[in-house]
């Protein structure tokens, strides 16, 4: 059984997976045969990853075993590469039971040797987009994109879809420009999505771009408290009667982190969330920092978090803090001694662990004894985890008497040594909530088992209880969010600082060049559930690019330059080129570069010989050069002493006097030299923290081609007088920002996100 897990693992199934299988005996057996099949016929001693998923596809949908070895034969030989190969390979033998099999007609079926290049998919996308130009013009994005997909699918029966996607995209951008307010006007859409036993209505707010929520339960507050779980005690309505003449029945929301650790993308969510349901309603949203624990606290991280705030676009109602309220925290803590609700207690940390902690044997102390020993906590005269307080209630989840207040002496970044007492996040929360009067406290799914002890707690103390929502929280694939990990991957050196693009800490993605209104719209798609959300990046990124076709001007750079001289130009020949800042909108600017009789291309736009499908230049094949209005034709290719291309020489001529080129390139002339870095993800699995994927642990899952520096890159002059952050499209290359590293000598971009998505990321 062990050597069966093995093997399967080596193909490329996880741990999980592999066991589940074996406990399908048919269908181990039938894979393990696939596998055996494979090594002994062909002296295959390992099979990778891409050709076992094949082999766990088809044995999984197989229903004529003795077709087994057939088909094994065909994967190994490479024969069947793909899915959409091995579902034809399949209704192929479904469809003739006879032997033997037709061999030629077999690979007929299944695309044997067919390979599409992407100039072919650029080839087919034309002619689809050619045929419904008229119409496309006419409905422009309300044309059903779908049609020209299928179409193209048709020509192309053995393309990967994806990438067809990919070109039907730019080249509708291309053809129609993005998209305009015209455009983006639709009908009405509501989703819904379950909430508890409610609707949530999502809307997306189109004037200011920000994802704003709007939940149908929840418009009024004054069912509010009807809301499933909530307490009404005998003096819940005089309370709501208080807190409304109080509020005016405004909606009240907090986003209420811990200063401990710079924010992360599922932060972004909580704060579209918490600022965007109260936008939406009217109401008013405070940034409150739960500053209770002064061990991990540093001013840099309140700093910090203000500002990501800021930077998606919200402006909190106030600024407060859990500090605030620390005297009347302690008034509110000596009365539920007072009720009988709360106790000191002895019990050691260690003790306290745990769901099955042992009962305390001070819970029945005296009230008046209590009240002298809290006193004696706030006054120092206990040492650290000699004595806390605890409240007498049990948790959602079976833990008994949380503690309230505990013991430390270390000074609190704004109250100093005023306090060696501490109030926990159970005990703080819910009573600030209360005494900022917020109506909906909306928390990640993780907190539902603190939702009993929040009502239990402000009932207790016969103040107004505001109430609690939870909505799961977001993930992305292939990161690590934790604030302990991010550490480990500082202190490692995997990593910079807590700002290193590869993150997805806010700062990181603000460094990288993402921009906020992309992080809002992205978590307007996520939307808001009760389940917790697994997203893949390459969601976060095509909002990235939505926004950034947009907004981020046109320059050329060239990361792998190619000398080129022009041989019938002067050599102080020097004309400026105008380029546009938005070539679907020239009316939105533009700026000049210079062009003289030695430009700079990329190495890839250059072949020496001559490729089927290949547009760019060789000796036979003269390109355009984009903006400049000319074709260049090649004369003479120049080599080093070991044979590297390492200058072209060619002549040029207008293009309007030549025949017009198969494509055009990007150029420059006169450049900047910069460095550029090009980021890829950090880990090589999705979930980097699961052992069942990465049984070494995350440190060992680390990409190694995770960031590639280019410090020879060339840009033209326009973006000598770029600011830290300003945004770019390098054109046929992708998005980049400049990095807070650059100076006035040496400008440093990142690369944002490419022109398009890798068809190779699923």
């Amino acid at each position: 059984m062990a050597d069966t897990l093995t093997l399967f693992t080596t193909i490329g199934l996880s741990e999980l997976k592999a066991k589940e299988t074996l406990k399908n005996e048919a269908l181990s057996s039938a894979l393990k045969d696939a596998i055996t099949q494979v090594q002994r016929v062909h002296g295959v001693s390992g099979v990778d990853k891409g050709m076992g998923t094949l082999l766990y596809s088809m044995v999984s949908r197989l229903k004529d075993t003795k077709r087994l070895a057939f088909l094994s034969d065909s994967i190994a030989q490479h024969k069947i590469c793909t899915e959409l190969q091995l579902t034809a390979a399949l209704d192929f033998v479904k469809s003739h039971p006879q032997d033997p099999i037709n061999q030629n007609e077999f690979e007929e079926a299944c695309g044997v040797g067919i390979v599409i290049t992407p100039e072919q998919i650029e080839d087919a996308v034309e002619l689809v987009i050619k045929k419904h130009k008229e119409q496309l013009l006419k409905e422009r994005y309300r044309f059903n994109m779908g049609l020209l997909m299928g179409e193209a699918r048709s020509a192309l029966k053995w393309a990967d879809g994806k990438v067809i996607k990919n070109e039907v995209d730019m080249q509708v951008l291309h053809l129609l420009g993005p998209k305009t307010e015209a455009d983006l006007e639709k009908k009405p859409k509501v989703m819904h999505l379950r909430l508890f036993k409610g609707i949530v209505r999502k809307n997306h707010l189109n004037s200011d771009l920000f994802a704003c929520y709007s939940f149908s339960m929840l418009t009024q507050f004054k069912g509010n408290y009807n809301t499933e779980g909530y307490v009404v005690t005998p003096n819940t309505m005089s309370l709501l009667k208080k807190h409304l003449e109080t509020t005016g029945g405004q909606i009240r929301t907090r986003f209420p982190p811990e200063p401990n650790g710079i924010l992360h993308i599922g932060h972004a969510k909580a704060i579209n969330f918490n600022f965007g349901y109260a936008k939406a309603n009217n109401g008013i949203c405070f940034l409150r920092y739960d500053d209770t624990n002064p061990e991990k606290e540093e001013e840099k991280y309140f700093t910090a978090i203000k500002d990501m705030v800021e930077w998606l676009g919200y402006k909190p109602y106030a600024v407060t803090h859990a500090s605030d309220n620390f005297q009347k925290l302690y008034e509110l803590a000596v009365d539920l001694i007072r009720r009988g609700h709360a106790y000191v207690c002895h019990q050691k940390g260690e003790e306290l662990k745990g769901h099955n902690a042992p009962p305390s044997p001070w819970r029945d102390r005296p009230i008046e004894e209590s009240l002298v020993l809290f006193e004696r906590m706030k006054k120092g005269l206990f040492a650290e985890g000699e004595a806390t307080l605890r409240m007498k209630m049990v948790m959602e989840d079976g833990k008994m008497d949380p503690v309230a207040y505990r013991i430390k002496y270390t000074p609190h970044h704004r109250t100093g040594d005023e306090w060696c007492i501490y109030p926990t996040y159970d005990y703080t929360h819910c009573l600030c909530d209360s005494i900022e009067n917020i109506t909906h406290s909306l928390c990640t799914k993780e907190f539902q088992s603190r939702r009993s002890s929040y009502y239990w707690l402000c009932n207790a103390l016969d103040v107004y209880c505001p109430v609690q929502w939870e909505y799961g929280r977001l993930n992305l694939t292939y990161t690590v969010v934790s604030k302990r990990k991010i550490i480990k991957l500082v202190e490692t050196g995997t990593v910079r600082d807590w700002d290193d693009p590869r993150l997805f800490t806010l700062t990181a993605l603000r460094r990288r060049g993402f921009p906020p209104e992309a992080i809002n719209n992205f978590c307007g798609r996520v939307g808001v559930t009760v389940s917790q959300t697994t997203t893949e990046p390459h969601l976060l990124e095509s909002c990235v690019r939505d926004v950034l076709n947009d907004t981020a001007p046109r320059a050329m750079a060239v990361l792998e330059p190619l000398k080129v001289t022009i041989t019938n130009l002067p050599e102080d020949s020097w004309s400026d080129v105008r380029v546009p800042d938005f070539p679907a909108d020239e009316t939105k600017g533009s700026h000049t570069v210079p062009f003289t009789n030695m430009i700079f291309i990329e190495q890839s736009d250059f072949r020496e010989v001559m490729e089927k499908g290949y547009k760019r230049l060789t000796p036979e094949q003269p390109v355009g050069l984009r903006h400049a209005g000319c074709v260049i034709s090649l004369q003479k290719v120049i080599k080093d002493a070991q044979g590297k291309v390492v200058e072209l020489e060619v002549t040029c001529c207008r293009s309007e006097k030549a025949e017009k080129p198969k494509a055009f390139i990007h150029w420059v002339s006169q450049p900047l030299v910069c460095e550029v870095r090009l980021y890829e993800r950090l880990f090589l699995h999705k979930h980097p923290e699961d052992p069942s994927e990465v049984p070494n642990g995350f440190l060992s899952d680390i990409n190694p081609n995770s960031l590639q520096v280019i410090s020879g890159a060339l840009v033209d002059t326009s973006v000598r007088g770029a600011k830290v952050f300003d945004r770019f499209q390098f054109e046929r290359v992708g998005f980049f920002s400049l990095d807070p590293d650059s100076t006035t000598d040496k400008l440093i971009f990142n690369r944002t996100v490419t022109l398009k998505e890798d068809p190779g990321k699923i």
